[in-house]
């Protein structure tokens, strides 16, 4: 559903190392950059301080942009299993953080975003920095996951209204009353 209402979405990239944040807002169909940054971890710390590092940071920025909606890109599965479960931990914080804060959290995979934004699904980082600073003018992200967690808030901008409309068709519809003979369709006051 297309609104005149802003609405304020974060997007995250989680990661352990360093997880990407990225605040827009939409109004209709514009989109407006408002902030961005990237949360890191020591990498010498136990993992669960770092997944308690990372948790903490989520909330100070969830607490301090104060989004409507939230988009967190899913994990890519790659032959190191160890670094895709570490990988998972961070996500599931990701996740569980706006959750935490009672937001509405909407997920998509990586291929989507670039699709979403690049027009291709195995674009490389540096054409999704390109587009983000060219669907997001005053937008200039430091770092890649800066510019990646943009991308997901992007993507879900562009996708929201779809998902509005797919839950409404699915919602189930009051059947109208047979009428059989002899009925009336009047209605008694």
């Amino acid at each position: 559903m297309v609104t005149t209402e802003p609405v304020r979405i974060l997007g995250i990239d989680p990661g352990l190392r360093r997880t990407g944040w990225g605040l827009i807002t939409v109004t209709g169909t514009r989109l407006a950059f408002v902030s961005c940054g990237v949360l890191t971890s020591d990498g010498d710390d136990d993992l669960a301080l770092r997944l308690r590092d990372l948790h903490d940071g989520l909330s100070r920025v969830v607490a301090a942009m104060q989004p409507d909606e939230v988009a967190v890109e899913e994990t890519f599965v790659n032959k190191d299993a160890q670094a895709t479960l570490k990988l998972g931990h961070a996500r599931a914080v990701a996740l569980l953080v706006p959750a935490l804060a009672g937001l509405p959290v909407a997920e998509y995979a990586a291929n989507l975003v670039k699709k979403t934004v690049v027009g291709a699904g195995h674009a490389e980082k540096g054409q999704i920095a390109a587009m983000v600073r060219f669907l997001l003018p005053k937008a200039d992200p430091a770092t890649a996951d800066a510019a990646d967690a943009l991308a997901v808030a992007i993507t879900h901008a562009q996708h929201r209204a779809a998902r509005a409309r797919e839950l409404a068709c699915a919602a189930p519809r009051a059947r109208p009353a047979r009428v059989g003979r002899g009925a009336s369709l009047r209605t008694r006051a």
